[in-house]
């Protein structure tokens, strides 16, 4: 009957494991021979020495049959003068006593009873981490924290990506309403048509393709929940989720003025921080009398009537239905952002634009659904279009236009007056590098000559330059 080829296998793998076995048997056997080196003595038996001595009595028997004393004839034979006892050194001599701590050398002398081994002494452990967990409490506080942090990071960056989604979502239709490109970042192919995630918690929507503006950027700036530092900061001093929007507006779609209207703690950071704030609008004035607007909102305007106009019976009735929405609303056409410090300080007017910027929050802490939340602050982007309009159509009057003029011209030689000094330095200084340069070149050349024609140049230019300056009167 012929054998499948699995039983050939099953043939072969148990005879090369009984070879393996054999194989492994003789390797052990030959390393406990060689392992033992008295081995070579075990295979041969120990003969006993013919003393005299029958086996079966217990005492020697001469020729005679006479029992003789065993110790008598080896005391003979053996003399007093030949023996010799070699006594070896000690095993802990070479030691040294100040190279090792604790030893004793006298200790190390005295021999050791019978059947005493040599003690031993352990060194003293600690106990074990399950028994001692109190030195432990750093690290159990630090590994505690880092887990917490990781859960918040998650936690956070869900809420604000579920934020962002349903922002963009609840006003997509009225963007697409309002915009030919929604979701344009200026790139000629854009892949990611929509809402762009900057970072955790910043997001931002370029539109364009509308009359009056050149582009809108609407930027969601939430807070940090993704950080723990910042949460916990935060329940100390409340901040509030934001949307920024800046319209860039046409150059010819806007007249030149400067307000803004802000509640009063936004206000005065921004008179503080804003370089066209801080020059243009000095004054704050009350809004409650003129505008019906809440107490809580500071109005700076560097022409009256531009404000009167611009804020109307409408828009002042969406502020006064959403004030805790409204955080800002900014007009300018000197907007240049931030001042700059001292230090950086630059030596040529600032580069300006043509900007309505709108600053609202988005009141989550009111125990409302995000989307309700969204939902109420719809006015706030009708707001934005309706302003749009309003400053497209607005013209200043002949007396309000010289007066900006004048405000600019004023600000323009006020900005060249104040860095006179610094471009006069500059200039004082590059001639000098310049002198400096041609001294230099003229005494690496070898010829005297030049050389005393450029000193004579230079001691009459200094004597020129310390005689007093006189004016010549023509009778």
């Amino acid at each position: 009957m012929p054998v499948d080829r699995s039983h050939w296998l099953t043939i072969f793998a148990l005879g090369l494991l009984f070879v393996s076995y054999n194989i492994a048997h003789a390797g052990v056997n030959h390393l406990d021979v060689e392992d033992n080196e008295f081995a070579e003595f075990e295979d041969f038996e120990m003969e006993e020495p013919d003393n005299g001595f029958d086996a079966d009595s217990k005492s020697p028997l001469d020729d005679s049959g006479l029992a003789s004393d065993p110790g008598k004839g080896l005391e003979d034979e053996v003399d007093d003068d030949e023996i010799t006892v070699e006594t070896e050194d000690s095993e802990f001599e070479h030691v040294d006593e100040d190279e090792y701590e604790g030893f004793d050398k006298e200790t190390s002398k005295t021999p050791l009873k019978p059947g005493e081994g040599p003690k031993i002494t352990f060194a003293q452990l600690p106990a074990h981490l399950r028994s001692n967990w109190e030195s432990y409490y750093l690290e159990l506080v630090i590994l505690a924290g880092l887990v917490l942090y990781f859960i918040n990071f998650f936690v956070g960056r869900s809420k604000n990506q579920k934020i962002a989604d349903t922002w963009f979502e609840t006003f997509k239709a009225l963007m697409e309403d309002n915009f030919s490109l929604v979701g344009d970042d200026g790139k000629l192919e854009n892949p990611q048509s929509g809402l762009i995630k900057e970072s955790e918690n910043v997001y931002f929507l370029w539109c364009s393709g509308r009359t009056a503006c050149e582009a809108v950027l609407f930027e969601l700036r939430l807070l940090k929940r993704q950080d723990l530092v910042s949460v916990i900061i935060n329940l100390f001093r409340p901040q509030s989720d934001q949307v920024h929007v800046k319209v860039f507006m046409n150059e010819v779609d806007m007249d030149t003025f400067v307000l803004c209207l802000a509640n009063k703690k936004t206000a005065g950071r921004l008179a503080r921080e804003m370089a066209d704030l801080s020059v243009y609008c000095p004054e704050k004035k009350s809004v409650v009398e003129r505008f019906g607007l809440p107490a809580n909102f500071i109005l700076m305007s560097e022409i009256g009537d531009a404000a009167t106009s611009l804020f109307d019976a409408r828009v002042c009735t969406i502020i006064n239905k959403i004030p805790d929405v409204v955080e800002s609303v900014h007009f300018s056409d000197q907007y240049s952002g931030p001042k700059q410090t001292e230090e950086a300080a630059p030596s040529k007017m600032p580069e300006v634009k043509k900007m309505l910027i709108f600053v609202f929050n988005l009141p989550l802490k009111s125990g409302k659904s995000i989307s309700d939340v969204i939902e109420y602050t719809r006015p706030a982007l009708l707001l934005v279009f309706y302003c749009m309009e309003r400053v497209k159509r607005y013209r200043l009057s002949k007396e309000s236009k010289t007066k900006a003029d004048k405000n600019r011209q004023r600000v323009e030689e006020a900005f060249l007056k104040s860095t006179h000094v610094a471009r006069a330095e500059a200039a004082a200084a590059r001639r000098e590098e310049k002198r400096r340069a041609e001294k230099e070149k003229i005494l690496q050349e070898d010829d005297p000559e030049k050389q005393r024609k450029w000193e004579e140049k230079e001691q009459k230019r200094l004597a020129k330059k310390r005689m007093p300056k006189m004016k010549a009167i023509k009778v």
